[in-house]
């Protein structure tokens, strides 16, 4: 009999210690309430010694009818140390070999055995604000990082700023990633832009989390998942700073953080861009400081 009560255990040994006794399995049966079975059943389980506690076991049963076989499970587990795939590849593997088997089935052995990297509970989805229109320099300015490995377990992180109407650009090298270093970055980039920043827009990575929107004071919009091009225009930055300055990544930050601001005065100053008609970022912004 499956109970919650708590001083059941200490009850079953009391039982059990009273036939161990001498006293027969009836009368403590009658004694205490229970059939002469349940008590027999705790007479066996016991040692001949005495005990002080027997606990409560499970009336969880131990297999189910429809279980699925010790060779499927091991096909479930193979197929995606193999491919790596999500569940549904999985899925359809385990379907072109025959395996009648449903989904949810293979998600929920492939999660028994660890093997499904799950969302975190602290990570928070932001539902995306509108995306605001680019009628001025500093009504949408987009950041992001790049990750570039230097070696197998060194990494250097490059923080990566445009302003969606100008194409004006900043980056800067750093060691490490988090809210706080994003912070720093925002404001040093608003400190050399000759606008001000008015919506910013990043994606869901934790360098952008909740503390960081709190912070910057400024609106921050996240990027709406699965739709890469809501950051088209920083990624293509990303594509032009890494094909035309880092082609060589060099190991020390601080050397990373001297050829950056030479590249980017080229960038901003220099180099023309299709996008704004063959003019400059600074051109463009001139002209609207000087129209305005």
């Amino acid at each position: 009999m499956y109970t919650i009560n708590p001083q059941m255990p200490k009850l079953r040994a009391k039982a059990v210690n009273m036939v161990l006794s001498g006293k027969s399995v009836s009368s403590v049966a009658r004694y205490f309430g229970y059939s002469k079975g349940a008590v027999s059943k705790w007479v066996k389980k016991s040692p001949s010694g005495g005990v002080n506690y027997i606990p409560t076991e499970s009336s969880r049963p131990h297999h189910h009818p429809k279980e699925l076989s010790e060779e499927t499970v091991d096909k479930i587990i193979e197929y995606k140390k193999k491919y790596n795939r999500c569940s549904e590849v999985i899925h359809q593997h385990l379907k072109n070999d025959g395996i009648d088997i449903s989904l949810n089935s293979v998600k929920r052995k492939l999660d028994y055995a660890g093997l499904i990297k799950k969302r975190s509970p602290w990570k928070k989805i932001y539902k995306a604000i509108d995306r605001p229109e680019a009628l001025k320099p500093g009504d949408l300015v987009m950041v992001d990082t790049i990750h570039l490995m230097v070696s197998k377990r060194k990494r250097i992180y490059v923080y990566t700023l445009i302003d969606v109407y100008s194409r004006w650009c900043y980056a800067l090298a750093t060691e490490k990633i988090s809210a706080g270093k994003s912070v720093q970055f925002l404001k040093k980039a608003q400190a050399l832009a000759d606008f001000k920043f008015n919506c910013i827009q990043s994606d869901n990575g934790s360098e952008f989390s909740q503390y960081f929107s709190k912070r910057i004071k400024i609106l921050h919009r996240h990027s709406r998942v699965r739709k890469p091009n809501d950051n088209s225009y920083v990624e293509r930055f990303n594509r032009t700073l890494q094909e035309e300055c880092l082609r060589i990544v060099p190991t020390n930050v601080k050397i990373f953080n001297r050829t950056l601001p030479v590249y980017l005065n080229y960038y901003n100053s220099e180099r023309l861009h299709m996008g704004i008609n063959f003019q400059t970022p600074n051109q463009l912004i001139n002209c609207f400081q000087a129209i305005g």
